[in-house]
């Protein structure tokens, strides 16, 4: 999982809602997962993020399917998939990162969102 530079989605600067979204943010924290049907590292990275929302309460886990939700994808400026964002309790996006992420790395960025 590597860090992106601050892009349109800055932290403070976009929220992202369940509106948005279409799924309920965590009481906590959410870890928004854009992916493509093609995309190997994706399937190890909704297991990885399921199995940390199962584990730390009050984090929701939502994926979003990257060729359906392309205004989505634009706005927020996602050039590859899996992109993980790590949104606090108000859907404020905290952290971005790009590439398959370790379960160590998930949790250390839910850190900074709960």
């Amino acid at each position: 999982m590597t860090e992106e530079p601050p892009g349109p989605d800055a932290p403070g600067h976009l929220v992202l809602g369940s509106e948005v979204l279409g799924a309920e943010l965590g009481e906590r924290a959410t870890l928004v997962q854009f992916s493509t049907a093609f995309c190997q590292p994706c399937r190890a990275t909704r297991r990885t993020l399921a199995e940390v929302a199962a584990m730390v309460p009050g984090v929701g886990h939502v994926e979003i399917d990257a060729e359906e939700r392309l205004d989505l994808v634009r706005a927020l400026g996602i050039a590859r998939t899996p992109t993980v964002l790590v949104l606090d309790r108000a859907g404020r996006v905290v952290r971005r990162a790009a590439g398959q992420p370790r379960r160590v790395d998930v949790i250390a960025a839910l850190g900074r969102a709960v």
